[in-house]
């Protein structure tokens, strides 16, 4: 509950980020021009509007992504994940996948399998979450490796994740560290990072692409990569907006909406700028504190998916199932041949084990769930396997 707590102040900082003037390429890069004759799918993208494969809006699938930021504790689990995300399918018949971005401190391993073993994507959002965004600013390729690397071993070990299937990450506060970031992602073999929030690409919105050329988004929270990445991906965090045009990319820091018809209403509008549009994926990126500082978000967020269950070619994929289709761009018609219905891995946690541990940087005692053995000390920074020196 400690993680709760701390999710307004995080939210007001990335409002008063947001807010800054976008910034465009420093003095002196150069900025060289995505050739598409060069750049296709499935390795290469160009950044832009355009529909991958050049297929009709009618013909694409709308897809949305819903994500969690921080840690999935066994109160989150048990109040909203398994009641809004369990049991519904897509027009394929096969359940909807989302996307977790996990943060350590407080984090149940055990339910983080759980939703796993559901078919929801697991993705790293750090170790210790450090609050302040100079920190995440001026971070280190060595920085970010002990700390999104090192929760992807802490994923592996204790929740039983492959690390095959952590494909992806998004920065605390969005707050990239320009080419280091995607030095870390390019050195540590993922393939996409999610921390990169558009305004000017929001209508119609900005598809995923690859870093292989210079980027043409805006960067409202600088600095953003500059460099080339070859094959490394851009999810863009496309802003929502209200009818000031007030923008957003987590829904959390919306303008305030307490009336549920009216919030039913601003979901709808935004997501219909995509539907009825390109059809670009459509964000809807929240932490779960959203849903306890004021309940009635909770049952406007169950309505919205019973309406996306009502529309024939809306599909709720995680962002690595979406990065399928735009390197494969796929008719509707033929979606079966894409995506496959998920079968339950084999990674047993049925009985989670209850560790008690000390934090070896403060001496303060921790509370872990575990998919095996108990670490010797509380797993951290630069010792993300929690053994004792």
């Amino acid at each position: 509950m400690g993680r709760l707590a701390f999710v307004p102040q995080l939210l007001a900082l990335i409002l008063v980020l947001q807010a800054l003037p976008s910034h465009s390429l420093p003095k002196g890069s150069a900025k060289e021009l995505c050739n598409e004759s060069k750049c296709k799918p499935p390795a290469c993208r160009c950044s832009g509007t355009d529909i991958p494969g050049n297929l009709a809006a009618k013909d694409v699938p709308q897809m949305v992504l819903l994500t969690f930021d921080d840690a999935i504790t066994r109160l989150l689990y048990n109040t909203y994940y398994k009641n809004i995300l369990f049991n519904r399918t897509n027009p394929n018949n096969c359940n909807i996948s989302t996307t977790f971005f996990t943060t350590h401190e407080y984090n149940d391993y055990g339910a983080t399998n759980w939703l796993y073993q559901q078919g929801h994507e697991i993705a790293l959002h750090s170790i210790t979450h450090q609050p302040g965004t100079d920190y995440w600013k001026d971070a280190s390729v060595d920085t970010l490796t002990k700390e999104f690397i090192g929760q992807r071993e802490i994923l592996k070990q204790f929740a039983l994740i492959p690390e095959k299937d952590m494909k992806g990450m998004r920065t605390p506060f969005l707050q990239m560290a320009g080419d280091n970031t995607y030095q870390m992602i390019t050195e540590n073999n993922l393939e996409w990072d999610c921390s990169w929030p558009t305004s000017q690409f929001s209508d119609p919105p900005m598809w995923p692409y690859t870093l292989d050329y210079t980027s043409q988004q805006d960067c409202p929270i600088p600095p953003c990569p500059v460099s080339k990445f070859p094959g490394k991906w851009v999810v863009p965090m496309v802003d929502w907006s209200n009818d000031d045009g007030i923008p957003c990319s987590m829904v959390d820091t919306c303008p305030m909406i307490d009336d549920p018809v009216e919030l039913f209403a601003f979901i709808k509008q935004n997501f219909h700028r995509h539907y009825d549009s390109n059809r670009a994926p459509f964000p809807f990126f929240i932490h779960a504190a959203w849903f306890a500082a004021l309940p009635m978000r909770f049952d406007v967020y169950v309505q919205f998916l019973d309406y996306l269950e009502s529309l024939p070619d809306v599909y709720i994929v995680s962002v690595s199932q979406m990065l399928e289709w735009v390197k494969n761009p796929t008719e509707l018609s033929k979606l079966k041949d894409l995506w496959k219905c998920w079968s339950i891995p084999e990674t047993n946690c049925a009985r989670p084990r209850n560790c008690e541990l000390i934090r070896q940087d403060n001496g303060e005692t921790r509370y872990m769930t575990s998919c095996t053995t108990c670490p010797q000390v509380y797993p951290w920074l630069g010792n993300p396997s929690g053994t004792s020196s």
